[in-house]
């Protein structure tokens, strides 16, 4: 594939092309203590509910595809029953990774744009997937962030070995959204290449490719232990 049309000035005079969004919910969940995260109850719905229904709102995105787990295939496919957006719910693979390629497949041959999305990102607002859509809509690549708060030190051996300057360093969200073709390049070679990838971006980058990053949201917590449960339901709770 050739990526030099992403690296030219920002394609700002196109017309908002066709996005679809895979919804990634086939985690584990190694970390809840035996809760499953994407199932569990915020404010009387499951977590899972509220981050299709951010999505299924959402002007910018035209058809939703979520991946999760075998053994929750049918009750998340069930709870997606009202969702005239989500064209399907699919069993995700052994990695992340997979589990995205998979999602990406089952978008329908209209999708250029893909916006992947954590589903246990239950706080994802409106505003932050219509900003990052159209990022990449011009740019090709981007993902929210938040500026990080810790001074960060990286540790090897148990003896810090640097300290970054905090100004630069930014928590990076989801959803990531990318011109189709080109995750699905990014995704192929870092497989190939045998690449350990954190995330959607990670693989864009090993392409060369530049991620452009928009203003986050604070609230747009990523629920990964019970602690960030609580956290959720009382963000909920302000939202309200």
């Amino acid at each position: 594939m050739d990526i030099s049309k992403f690296t030219k000035v920002a394609r700002k005079a196109l017309k908002l092309q066709y996005c679809g969004a895979v919804i990634v919910a086939a985690g584990t969940a190694s970390r809840m203590g035996g809760i499953d995260k994407v199932m569990a109850p915020l404010q009387g719905e499951p977590m899972i509910v509220r981050t299709v229904r951010t999505f299924q709102n959402c002007d910018a995105i035209r058809e939703i595809v979520v991946v999760t787990r075998s053994d929750l295939l049918v009750p998340i496919a069930d709870l997606c029953h009202d969702f005239d957006k989500v064209r399907a719910v699919i069993v995700g693979g052994n990695t992340r990774a997979e589990s995205v390629k998979r999602g990406l497949g089952a978008l329908s041959d209209k999708v250029k744009l893909a916006a992947i999305q954590d589903g246990a990102r239950p706080l994802i607002t409106d505003a932050v997937i219509d900003r990052t859509v159209r990022c990449a809509n011009s740019y090709g690549a981007a993902a929210p962030a938040v500026p990080v708060k810790d001074t960060i030190k990286v540790v090897a051996g148990g003896i810090v070995s640097q300290t970054p300057d905090r100004s630069t360093l930014k928590a990076v969200q989801t959803p990531q959204v990318f011109d189709r073709e080109l995750l699905q390049c990014a995704l192929a070679k870092a497989e190939k290449d045998g690449a350990q990838i954190t995330d959607d971006c990670s693989a864009v980058e090993l392409l060369g490719m530049s991620v452009r990053i928009v203003e986050g949201d604070e609230r747009n917590i990523k629920v990964t232990t019970p602690m960030d449960l609580k956290i959720a339901e009382m963000l909920l709770e302000e939202m309200s």
